[in-house]
Parts: structure tokens; sequence; C-alpha cells
């Protein structure tokens, strides 16, 4: 892997370029100086079919002529374009530039469709049709990697069609987890909770907070130990949105369901993240994506 992290490659195919270039210019010289000896007549002697003479003529001058166009184009291009391993070439003509201009033209021609509904507040938004159809375009080509095309999400991947939030279902809350991304961070409770017997109870005390099959002796036992936890979800289990701690006390199982599943977690910690879309989204893109995310656990009103 190393490779992908030096300038060999880039330095090599400069080189081989080059050396190309070179040849083709050096096999051009000795083809123009070439003479193959002939008889009188101007042929080479050779002789087919009784008739057909071979004749000794040198290449003809267009023909010459394109090769030293060609060469002269190749080098031209190598000094205005970036082809010389880190050479960026006269021009600063690059690929990254080129995407960036395609997609602020893109932003430019797309502005009067968004501005329709950058000064609606979220809920009308969300009960436009023609804006609820660009707002499914804009998370099928953003969110449905994650989330699924019909943002049910799937396991470690947030459900965004229930009612179940973890930093909050407002519209606001909604615009500010798509703009600026979350970290979601569950630190190693195990020590904090104590034996592997106690992590246990815990786990079974959880389950018993959504009425969930559980060991009702383990779960009156891991009550206290639940305090370890407390900090984050609550004496009562019901989570913490500002700090994105999920209610353990509703029948949503983010990263699995069952005590082997709870057990892991309270050993293991939990990372997830999700990735800021400011930047690659526009702030009225990102209003409208809030709409329609919004509405999949709403029920808006239609709008005028």
């Amino acid at each position: 892997m190393s490779d992908f992290f030096s300038d060999f490659w880039s330095n090599y195919v400069a080189i081989a370029t080059l050396v190309s270039i070179l040849l083709c210019a050096v096999l051009l010289w000795l083809v123009a100086r070439a003479r193959t000896p002939g008889d009188a007549d101007g042929t080479t002697g050779h002789l087919w079919d009784e008739d057909l003479r071979e004749a000794n003529n040198p290449m003809p001058r267009w023909w010459m002529g394109l090769f030293v166009i060609t060469i002269i184009v190749g080098l031209a291009y190598l000094v205005a374009y970036p082809g010389l391993g880190s050479y960026p070439g006269e021009l600063a003509w690059s690929t990254r530039d080129e995407y960036g201009k395609d997609v602020a033209n893109a932003r430019r021609q797309l502005e009067p469709v968004y501005a329709a509904y950058a000064s609606m507040p979220v809920e009308r938004v969300a009960g436009a049709p023609e804006a609820m159809a660009i707002g499914e375009k804009l998370f099928l080509n953003n969110c449905a990697q994650c989330h699924g095309s019909d943002a049910r999400g799937s396991k470690g991947f947030p459900n965004l069609a229930d009612r179940d939030w973890l930093h909050g279902g407002t519209p606001e809350k909604i615009a500010e987890s798509i703009a600026q991304g979350r970290t979601g961070v569950m630190p190693p409770m195990a020590a904090a909770v104590g034996s592997a017997d106690d992590v246990k109870n815990v786990a079974n005390y959880v389950l018993s907070l959504s009425g969930a099959p559980h060991d009702s002796v383990r779960a009156g036992l891991g009550k206290s130990k639940f305090s370890a936890c407390a900090a984050c979800h609550g004496a009562a289990g019901t989570g913490n949105p500002a700090m994105g701690a999920p209610n353990l006390a509703d029948k949503v199982w983010l990263h699995g369901y069952g005590q082997e599943a709870i057990i892991a977690i309270i050993n293991t910690g939990k990372t997830n993240q999700m990735p800021a879309q400011q930047g690659r989204l526009t702030e009225a893109q990102i209003h409208v994506l809030a709409s329609y995310v919004w509405g999949l656990s709403n029920k808006p009103n239609p709008a005028p």
C-alpha cells in the first residue's frame, strides 16, 4: 500500500511518456536519413508477378509533418496540463477545479427551484408535493446509502420514518443534524458497572425498562448498578436528546436486541458517526431535505 502514498507511479508515468516522445523523434530522424540502396530506375529490385516493382521513394512530406506535429503537440500538452508527476502545468488545470465549476454551475441553475421554498417553514414545505419530490431525490443521493431508500435504516443506522429521535425530531434539530453531522460515543462501561455478573444484571434491567423478555431476578439486582449509566440515559433510562443518548425504555434497538447485544455494548462501547453535509449541500437544499425527513414521521398539511 505504500506505493499509493509516494510519487513513484506518477514519476514512472512521466518518465515513460517523455521517453516515448523522444523515441518517436529519434525514429523519425533515423527514417528521414535512411537511404535504401536500389537500382538506377529508383526501385529496390524486387519484382512480383513479372511486372510489379517495389519503388524506393522516401516517406511523403505530409506524413513526416504529421509525426512532427504530433511530437510538438504532445510536448505542448505536457507543458500546459498536468502530466509530468507533480508538475501542475502552466494552465493549472485539475479535475478537482473542473468538478467544482460543474457543481457551482449546477447550483446556480437550481437556485430558482429552491428559492420558492427557502422562506417557507418546514411544515409547509413538507406539505408541498413538488418539494417532497426534490427532497426524495436529495435523500436518495445523500442519505439512502446508510438509512436505506425507505429511510427505515438498519442495524446501527437510525430509522428516520418513526418518531424515535436520538437528538430530537424538531425541524431545527433535523436540519442541524444534516448540516453539522453527529458523533455518538458510548464508552465501555463494564469497569464502571462491576463484574461480568453485574453487567448481565444491568442488561436484564435495561430489557425490563421496555417490557422486553428478561430475568426479573437479575433485573432487580441490576437496578442499582444502572446508576453508572444514568448520567447519560437518565435515572429512568428514557435517554437524553441533548447528548444523543438513546431512550432505553422504548422498543427501539439501534445496535441489536436481546441480552447478548446489550452486554456486548456495555463491554465494548459504541461509536457512530453521521458525516456533516454542510458544504456538500447548500443551505436551501438542507432546508428541503430536512423538510422531507421531518415529513416521514409527521403528517404535514398540504401546502397551498
